[in-house]
């Protein structure tokens, strides 16, 4: 082969890669005029999504992420109980949503 055929070739397969790309831009262009894409359906199932949360959450009190379920104070003020949490926390390194505390209650001591 001589050094012309070897430009003749890399022509070509230049003129091949930008002939491809051209057409994929045109496909891509169509695509988005005619919205064959699957974007509605994904729209309407995130809406159908976001209204089944929203009809459960009257019938039970919404969590915060990682929240391990419901804490019962009893005689124990909600900011004490949460600086408590934060100690063991800390204590344990440990992250909070890792913890789960059922109860907090303050502990008196009798005097006689």
């Amino acid at each position: 082969m001589s050094v012309a055929d070897y430009w003749v070739n890399s022509l070509l397969g230049i003129c091949v890669v930008f002939f491809a790309l051209a057409l994929l831009i045109i496909i891509i262009t169509v695509m988005t005029k005619l919205n064959l894409t699957d974007e509605p359906k994904k729209a309407k199932a995130a809406a159908a999504a976001g209204a089944a949360p929203a009809a459960t959450s009257a019938a039970a009190p919404k969590l915060a992420p990682g929240s391990a379920g419901d804490l019962k104070l009893y005689n124990t003020d909600p900011r004490d109980a949460a600086m408590i949490m934060a100690i063991v926390a800390d204590e344990l390194q440990k992250p909070l949503n890792e913890l789960r505390f059922l109860s907090i209650r303050e502990i008196t001591s009798k005097k006689d």
